[in-house]
């Protein structure tokens, strides 16, 4: 096993690839009494389109996160129950490109992660199950497609790519789901759920080589082959440059969204994700001239932020909010980036931003499920969170200036409504 010390972050971690090809992460953690487990894997909401068995397939929209739900179901019952039976908080999650299930508990943990890894690894769906399931998720669609801030972001990703596998919802339609079978559960099981596929982080006061021999004795031995994915072929333009619904709210929303370059894996994904985080700072931040002069001006509310994001194949920037008038905010924000782009930022601002964003980062470590997530996604994508500061060392101004100019930029520009019925 493998251990390295971070010094500047005072963190360490222990490594192990098992024979068949599972990725260990162990982060000590001897002061404190809980204990967090983090088993995922590297399919989501985009992998619809995948070669299995030397044939392309394509599921249906959502097939990832119906996994999930259905991945709790065992011969003995439910493994949720049993979990929290067995005094744990467990839970799970599918994003755009992973699955997690995970759980954090203060006792009879090494039960509690044999428990994981055994109904993670081995499925049992039956077609009424299945079936019955349906209705469940069918209703939270529902649910969410009334939500504005969830049509508010959908529809600016439908603006921004034509192509990209990022355009349709992680949850599916009602009408895709409904031609979910078993069998089609089974074969993305057998495709994405496999030991080389996955990595198990664990955070706490654990010992290292029995969670190793643990995970050596439950798992299979066969890691499986890698599997290619389409995620569409996108081009560099936007798809539209305005979409506009109308809902029951009280104030216009809006959403300015940015098509970037895509990013690489590697320290490369890194260190432009950092990029894109302090460029929405700089930009958008509450402590901006941006921000300060629209909040003064009463074009924005607190409600106002942005984000950057990144997806196979994509990324974008993006910010919004609440606002009386959202084509005028966007001209704002576009005079705004020009302006930036023209004459840099004020080096004591910039500084600021920096350290703050800096001190964001290391109070991430005080969480263990950030821990777990961000050490999951960097190995999914092959780079090491924990070199974040030499990354922030490595970056300047004039990188941040350079990302701006690149990525953002009227001709990249999509604008995102949702307006109150007449």
């Amino acid at each position: 096993m493998k251990q390295t010390f971070y010094e500047r972050i005072g963190e360490s971690i222990h490594r192990e690839t098992l024979p068949n090809g599972l990725q260990i992460c162990i982060v000590p953690k001897p002061d404190f009494v809980k204990k967090y487990a983090f088993f995922a894997t590297r399919y989501g909401g985009m992998d619809t389109r995948f070669q299995l068995g030397g044939v392309w397939r394509d599921t249906p929209a959502g097939i990832a996160h119906y996994l999930e739900h259905k991945m709790f179901d065992t011969k003995e019952g439910n493994a949720l129950q049993k979990l929290a039976q067995n005094g744990a908080e467990p839970n799970a999650f599918t994003s755009n490109s992973m699955t997690g299930y995970y759980f954090d508990s203060t006792s009879h943990f090494e039960e509690n992660l044999e428990i994981l890894l055994s109904f993670v690894s081995i499925p049992y769906f039956t077609e009424e199950s299945v079936a019955k399931e349906q209705g469940i998720i069918s209703q939270e669609i529902r649910m969410i497609e009334d939500n504005p801030d969830w049509q508010l972001y959908t529809r600016m990703l439908r603006a921004l790519y034509s192509a990209n596998a990022s355009r349709v919802s992680i949850a599916g339609t009602v009408e895709s789901i409904s031609h979910i079978t078993a069998e089609t559960l089974y074969d993305c099981h057998r495709a994405f759920y496999t030991p080389s596929n996955m990595i198990l982080t664990v955070v706490g006061n654990v010992d290292p080589i029995h969670v190793v021999d643990l995970a050596r004795r439950i798992l299979p031995r066969e890691g499986g082959p890698a599997i290619p994915r389409d995620y569409g072929d996108e081009p560099s333009a936007i798809a539209e440059r305005e979409t506009k619904l109308t809902m029951e709210v009280s104030m216009p929303q809006f959403l300015l969204g940015f098509k970037c370059r895509p990013v690489d894996g590697g320290e490369d994904y890194l260190r432009t994700s950092l990029l894109g985080d302090m460029a929405c700072d700089l930009l958008l931040g509450e402590s901006s001239p941006l921000y300060q002069r629209l909040y003064t001006q009463g074009l924005i509310d607190s409600s106002f932020g942005g984000d950057y994001e990144v997806m196979p194949g994509v990324a974008h920037l993006f910010a919004g909010g609440d606002s009386k008038d959202p084509h005028a905010v966007a001209g704002e924000i576009q005079k705004e980036i020009e302006r930036i782009a023209a004459h840099g930022f004020d080096p004591a601002f910039y500084e600021q931003v920096r350290r703050a964003l800096y001190g964001a980062y290391l109070r991430a470590l005080n969480s263990f499920e950030n821990i777990a997530v961000s050490l999951t996604e960097g190995y999914f994508r092959g780079y090491d969170p924990f070199r974040f500061p030499q990354i922030f060392e490595s970056v300047s101004q004039n990188d941040v200036l350079d990302f701006l100019r690149e990525n953002v930029s009227a001709d990249r520009a999509v604008l995102s409504q949702i307006v109150p019925k007449d």
